[in-house]
């Protein structure tokens, strides 16, 4: 029996030692870091910068919706499927083409933001804005492209590796990022009020030159040699569906932007201005979407091509689990990452108030805590191969919400050391473990027919409300404090754990076992009975 263990513990080693050195996890490992690199342009270290700026605390949180396109990018999803680029997709394929002009789109927006300075005035802070919006929108689209690459360019059984290498060169573009960054700037005389605008352009600068290590990546990669089923149509209707794509989009501008015109005189008190912008985003979306339906009935796009491009990934998921089972999934995929997305907007601020430097930041949160979240995601991944998916996701969630007591103890306490070490470990301890958990739960709600498409519906809809949110971490700051705001997003996490034990009793997905409270409910039914 030993004998037998042991042979089979060196069949695994050898099997996956040659899938490590197969070059493709290299090229993922790439890209991922490519794909890592802008998330933290647009959010933490964006938020130092125009701190540094003397932007008020609001408007820096509110510069976190430039992330939102992260969230939206499920709409575009399906045309990068289904659009070819004039003479790109024919010199480099599908995938490729749209990759390379996504990573060069990020390029110019960092460039853009380089050289903007924040602080010289407010026509200055709407073009950095606009420059991050940009840079979100590109970034989107470049994960977009990732995802499906890695789906079509290996077999099932590599897509783990595949995945690993890609998380793990994620890590390293966000400590890029987020460390590098801090590090040059502080390197070149700009602190805390000291700002010096050269020290931030130059080191945005160089992250976008680290950008080239995407660029030549996907220069040197092999198109994925698979069939994705997408029928050939005229380059005309192609161009019919993106002047709806367009339209919608435009739309959407007016009026999420036409709101403050319209309504000059905003709500008091920050519930009340939650409430208010809720209620104009939601109205944005309307819009849109009553746009793109007016379009498409009037000719502008064909019917069936707006369907199969838009409606039938969702169709398809609704028609598998039924009304009522899907919208408790997409409720927990919408409410899982709120508790520690929500404070993540606001804790870089938050570690330079308590007292924190620079490079105290970039070494403690940016470097080694990328690290403890990297092993995080290893025992989330562990977790659930050996607890089943829901299980994992529960403790997840537990200790997502849990851990951000933590930062209490740090506001009370104070600038100490061993204190922010403390914090930093158990904070992406928690969440590695809670987003390998998650990522395994979407992977089991994909249907491989639509796997772009739903994958980043689901992506999209996880960062939504949380990011949305986010925009307000700073107004939530000034109105409760920071122990109180801790708090706040503790108790925001808490109802996850919920519907993750409700749907362990209703939905046993392929692989998952039933959540720690589902499996005490069922006990006592037993004793019960």
């Amino acid at each position: 029996m030993a004998l037998s263990w042991r042979r089979r513990v060196r069949r695994v080693w050898r099997r996956g030692r040659a899938l490590l050195w197969d070059r493709r996890v290299l090229a993922l490992a790439a890209l991922g870091f490519s794909a890592g690199l802008p998330l933290l342009l647009i959010f933490s270290s964006l938020s130092l910068w125009l701190g540094e700026a003397g932007v008020e605390r609001r408007a820096v949180t509110f510069f976190s919706w430039a992330a939102l396109a992260y969230s939206f990018k499920f709409v575009w999803a399906p045309l990068v499927d289904r659009v070819p680029l004039p003479v790109l997709t024919a010199c480099l394929g599908r995938r490729r083409s749209w990759l390379l002009l996504a990573q060069l789109g990020v390029i110019a927006a960092i460039l853009g933001m380089a050289a903007t300075d924040p602080a010289a005035g407010p026509a200055a802070l709407v073009r950095m804005a606009a420059f991050a919006v940009l840079l979100g929108f590109m970034s989107a689209t470049q994960d977009i492209v990732i995802d499906a690459y890695r789906i079509e360019v290996a077999g099932v059984r590599r897509q783990g590796v595949l995945s690993s290498a890609y998380v793990a060169g994620y890590r390293v573009g966000m400590v890029v990022a987020g460390a590098g960054v801090l590090f040059l700037a502080s390197a070149w005389g700009s602190a805390k009020g000291q700002y010096v605008y050269e020290a931030w352009a130059a080191a945005y600068g160089c992250a976008a030159l680290a950008m080239g290590v995407g660029v030549a990546t996907t220069l040197l990669v092999r198109e994925p040699a698979v069939d994705v089923g997408v029928a050939a149509r005229p380059a005309g209707e192609h161009a019919r569906l993106l002047a709806v794509f367009a339209a919608a989009v435009a739309a959407f501008i007016a009026v999420f932007w036409g709101w403050d015109a319209a309504w000059a005189l905003p709500p008091p008190g920050p519930l009340a201005a939650l409430v208010w912008e809720t209620l104009r985003l939601l109205l944005a979306l309307a819009a849109a979407a009553a746009v793109g339906t007016v379009l498409v009935r009037l000719g502008v796009a064909r019917a069936d091509a707006a369907r199969a491009t838009w409606v039938e990934p969702v169709r398809a998921f609704f028609a598998r689990h039924g009304w009522a089972d899907a919208a408790l999934l997409l409720a927990i995929v919408g409410l899982y990452r709120i508790s520690d997305i929500v404070l993540g907007v606001i804790s870089n601020m938050f570690y330079q108030d308590v007292g924190f430097s620079k490079p105290e930041i970039a070494t403690a949160v940016k470097t080694f805590g990328v690290v403890v979240s990297i092993a995080g995601g290893f025992v989330g991944g562990l977790l659930a191969a050996g607890l089943g998916v829901l299980r994992a996701l529960w403790w997840g969630a537990l200790l997502s919400a849990l851990t951000n007591l933590a930062f209490v103890g740090l506001a009370l306490v104070g600038p100490q050391r061993a204190l922010l070490y403390a914090v930093v470990t158990a904070d992406n301890l928690a969440a590695g473990l809670a987003s390998a958990a998650f990522v395994a739960f979407l992977s089991s709600l994909t249907q491989v027919r639509f796997t772009a498409a739903q994958y980043a519906i689901f992506s999209s809809l996880m960062t939504l409300l949380p990011k949305t949110l986010g925009g307000y971490a700073g107004t939530l700051v000034d109105a409760l404090g920071y122990p109180g705001f801790f708090v706040l997003t503790t108790l925001l996490g808490l109802p996850v754990l919920g519907l993750v034990s409700w749907a362990g009793r209703r939905l046993p997905l392929p692989g998952a076992t039933r959540a720690p409270v589902a499996d005490a409910a069922a006990r006592a039914g037993a004793r019960s009975g």
